[in-house]
């Protein structure tokens, strides 16, 4: 596994299994506190890549810019 670690960031690869799972790794389970059982949003964006992010702090962010998608109590997945 190749990796760039400095302090506050990191680059390390991820392989894709049969089934299409990535194992996260340790370095980024520890700094962003990604535990068993969490929820992780999947975002992508065809010219800039995929990004993972907490779903609570994902509402969090979206409460400020769509009040209406930051009430954890709506998600939905509808439409996916």
């Amino acid at each position: 596994m190749k990796k760039i670690v400095l302090q506050d960031r990191f680059i390390v690869s991820a392989k894709v299994g049969p089934k299409g799972q990535i194992t996260i790794p340790a370095i980024a389970r520890q700094m962003f506190d990604i535990k068993e059982g969490d929820t992780l949003m999947v975002m992508g964006d065809k010219k800039r890549g995929i990004a993972l992010l907490k779903d609570d702090l994902f509402y969090q962010l979206m409460g400020g810019v769509m009040p209406d998608v930051g009430d954890q109590n709506d998600k939905t997945d509808e439409n996916l």
